[in-house]
């Protein structure tokens, strides 16, 4: 087996093995890591909103597969749809108080997860590896 296909393997496992410990760890908020992550992109742009295509992109998933992901969110008042100022056709999402406020809350879960999974490494090594992973995204 190549270089690549063991680095794309090894990445492959532990991202699995992250997804389960801060699934686990953010199961205590009610919500999982990939909502955490939309929360996460979302929070800088409370006010403005992004597009459900932005954030399918950003994510690595498709606009359904986004869309079947917001919705419960949506029942449970995390975030809101809001209307594209520059295309009325096209409807954003953005976080609601209620959603920054337990993103503020699972942050502190989620930093203590980072720093338990990455305490074997430097801070320098942690940049470099974080370096790496921008060039391949």
């Amino acid at each position: 087996m190549n270089i690549s296909s063991q680095f794309i393997i090894k990445n492959a496992l532990l991202s699995s093995r992250l997804n389960k410990r801060a699934g686990n760890r953010l199961s205590v908020h009610g919500i999982s890591l990939t909502e955490f992550l939309v929360m996460e992109y979302l929070y800088p742009h409370s006010e403005s909103g992004i597009s459900r295509i932005e954030l399918a992109d950003h994510l690595g998933m498709s606009a359904s597969g986004v869309t079947r992901l917001l919705l419960p969110m949506e029942k449970t008042h995390l975030l809101e749809k809001v209307s594209n100022p520059r295309d009325s056709r096209q409807s954003l999402v953005r976080l609601t108080d209620t959603g920054k406020t337990l993103f503020d809350d699972a942050s502190n879960s989620f930093d203590h997860i980072a720093a338990d999974a990455t305490s074997k490494l430097s801070e320098a090594q942690q940049q470099k590896a974080i370096e790496l992973f921008e060039k391949l995204l």
